[in-house]
């Protein structure tokens, strides 16, 4: 249900299908040993529009031609839907009976007209699509022979058997269709969850934890990561950052914390080269020029003193808005 721009892992020594070989990619590069015409369609509706326009005579006219040399990716001759139907099947038994569904190209899809309303669901073009860094690899790999949980996948680069893919977002890579305030089953059902930079986009982080913390089994395990310093990001909004302190008590004294930290991918060099770029971003010419020339000691002033450099007053309101130290709003009661 969101990303953070820059919490992009590596799948790490074993590659994609690891040692256990039960890992499956959702698309792989596409070679002239390997091509498939239906794959390499259903991998670039680029091209399968521009066949059906008659541009080109077919997948494989446009990989000889152009593809091959473009690094075109395809979707493998054994699909990600043969491990879907068999993901659901180990999962129908945890389905909750109270909330009504319907089967959507195989997914089961529960975002009813009345939830989208009540969370703030937006159609979006946007795609968030990050790999798993190696923590939560393991914990995948722990609960190989169970069933995990990752609520907010996004659009997942490989896709595991034991991984429900949980979304707002009708993704390729979706297996239910849902939001995370009102999660479709039953008490218990998991014996892991992954939240990875979500709960800052949902509306009700709260009743987003409530329902994580419902869904495991006892003794069951989470992974959850949250910013606190980034600025304003992702998809569909963004609504809350947190502190430490603000994520554990989501789950305190429901879960009991076994670890808390700030992994390499989560350093604050991330939040302070992401402000600096974006703040380059939104200005122009000798403006730009001068903000780039700037040393570190530069910015150790009393910010009242920097009030009026032009690389302060320069930037756009939406630039203003992504980096504001706080932001103020002014409102009415009505009659």
């Amino acid at each position: 249900m969101g990303l953070l721009r820059w919490f992009k892992s590596r799948l790490g020594a074993h590659g994609a299908f690891g040692e256990s070989g039960r890992r499956r990619p959702v698309d792989i590069l596409a070679t002239p040993d390997n091509f498939d015409e239906a794959g390499y369609l259903a991998a670039n509706p680029d091209i399968a529009a521009a066949v059906v326009r008659g541009d080109w005579a077919s997948g494989l006219a446009h990989f000889r031609e152009q593809g091959c040399r473009e690094g075109r990716r395809q979707q493998p001759t054994t699909s990600i839907e043969e491990m879907r139907r068999a993901k659901l099947e180990k999962l129908r038994p945890f389905i909750r009976s109270d909330l009504p569904h319907q089967v959507k190209d195989g997914k089961l899809d529960f975002l009813s007209d009345e939830l989208r309303l009540k969370t703030g669901i937006v159609e979006t073009g946007a795609v968030s699509a990050n790999e798993y860094d190696g923590y939560v690899r393991g914990l995948i790999d722990e609960f190989s022979d169970g069933l995990v949980l990752d609520c907010g996948a996004g659009r997942r680069p490989v896709c595991y058997p034991n991984v429900v893919n949980y979304e707002i977002v009708d993704y390729d890579t979706t297996d239910v269709i849902g939001v995370g305030e009102v999660l479709p089953f039953q008490d218990g059902a998991f014996d892991a969850v992954i939240s990875i930079a979500v709960l800052e986009h949902v509306k009700d982080p709260f009743a987003c934890a409530r329902e994580i913390i419902r869904v495991l089994k006892p003794g069951g395990k989470l992974i959850c990561c949250v910013p606190f310093l980034q600025p304003l990001h992702g998809y569909p909004n963004h609504y809350y950052n947190m502190t430490g302190q603000g994520l554990r008590a989501l789950f305190e004294p429901a879960l009991m914390i076994d670890d808390h930290r700030v992994i390499e991918s989560l350093l604050p060099v991330w939040s302070l080269t992401w402000i600096v770029q974006s703040w380059a971003r939104g200005l122009h010419g000798a403006t730009r020029e001068e903000f780039l020339d700037l040393k570190l000691r530069d910015l150790m002033a009393p910010s009242h003193e920097l009030l009026g450099c032009r690389w302060v007053r320069g930037l756009p309101d939406d630039k203003n808005f992504e980096l504001a130290s706080a932001t103020m709003v002014f409102a009415h009661k009505s009659k």
